[in-house]
């Protein structure tokens, strides 16, 4: 491989990193959009035993071979690279005004419904059926039970899991099941701490409240188990959800349709928010500040936005994270076409 595709690989890589940091742009579509998502389905399905056996007989260049290893590093690097650099201005735009961002993932959501019911080969009442459960499922997660961070290592783990399974299905989001899991705020701001550590210790900058080392401990604590659960989603339980989409296609997409659709009450930019810090457990009401060091805990009390300059700005932004969405399906669409 030339070193000019390794650098637009690695830039192809970025892309979709950034794309799965964001909730509601599937890194999928990204990859669909850039003309390699082939060769990552292929790539992640050449994990397999024959790779393993030439691992541990010590035949490093065939098991580099088939694992497609050029392809692989370049978009490592490149996905790696830019989450950290997305987890920074997530974490700082959560902080900033969580209403506006959340209105911002609002309309990226929305559009994705449409995208992907749009992929469910044969409406019956059986995908009826599995939509209104999709539905249900979500709104229950809301409604029933508080969302909330959890930072029990098997559920981060669990987080890491599912997440990565849903980042190669063009139109769903890992980001956007993060957020229903309740753990996407506790990934970004871990992500961004590690950063942080790493640059501390190279003697750029520093961390607020903490020592380089402890900040590296304490991120590294949520994203270990995290990664962890991230490879075996991409090795494992990816492989059991293609055969599934296989055979009940039309049922799972118009399950996941009705779980993208009930969804959006999790991400509804007016509600206040129960947070953890320093000081104590408090509530945060729409357009407050964010202190440093805060966890959340739940959302509560959903509400109507009030009338005046701040609606018009959400309503905006909704409206780019839907133009967002359907520029990348457009796209996606016209490279399909090209390639037929």
């Amino acid at each position: 491989m030339s070193i000019l595709r390794f650098l637009v690989l690695m830039l192809k890589g970025a892309a979709m990193g950034t794309a799965n940091v964001i909730p509601g742009v599937s890194g999928g579509t990204v990859a669909l959009i850039t003309g390699i998502y082939e060769d990552l389905i292929n790539t992640l399905k050449s994990f397999d035993w024959k790779a393993v056996k030439l691992f541990f007989t010590g035949d490093f260049r065939k098991c580099f071979t088939h694992l497609n290893g050029p392809f692989a590093c370049a978009l490592g690097i490149g996905v790696s690279a830019s989450l950290f650099t997305a987890a920074g201005l997530l974490d700082y735009s959560f902080r900033k005004d969580l209403t506006l961002t959340f209105a911002f993932f609002f309309g990226l959501i929305l559009a994705s419904i449409f995208l992907v019911g749009r992929q469910v080969p044969k409406w019956n009442p059986l995908t009826g059926l599995a939509l209104l459960s999709g539905i249900a499922t979500a709104a229950a997660i809301v409604f029933i039970k508080p969302l909330g961070e959890n930072n029990a290592t098997l559920y981060i783990f669990l987080c890491g899991v599912v997440a990565m399974c849903s980042m190669i299905l063009p139109g769903i989001s890992g980001s956007f099941i993060l957020i229903l899991m309740g753990n996407f705020f506790l990934i970004i701001k871990s992500t961004n701490q590690f950063k942080l550590g790493v640059l501390a210790l190279c003697g750029v900058g520093e961390v607020a409240g903490n020592t380089p080392t402890g900040s590296l401990l304490q991120s590294l604590g949520v994203l270990v188990p995290f990664a962890a659960g991230c490879v075996v989603g991409l090795l494992s339980f990816s492989r059991i959800l293609s055969i599934v989409l296989d055979k009940f296609k039309s049922t799972v997409l118009a399950a996941l349709t009705g779980f993208v659709a009930g969804s959006l009450a999790v991400i509804w930019p007016w509600k206040d928010i129960s947070i953890q810090t320093e000081t104590g457990q408090q509530a945060i009401e729409p357009g407050e500040l964010l202190p440093e060091g805060y966890r959340i805990l739940a959302f509560q009390n959903w509400h109507l936005p009030p009338i005046g300059k701040p609606l018009l700005l959400a309503v905006l932004l909704m409206l780019a994270g839907a133009g967002l969405v359907l520029l990348l399906d457009k796209l996606a669409g016209k490279r399909r076409s090209h390639k037929n």
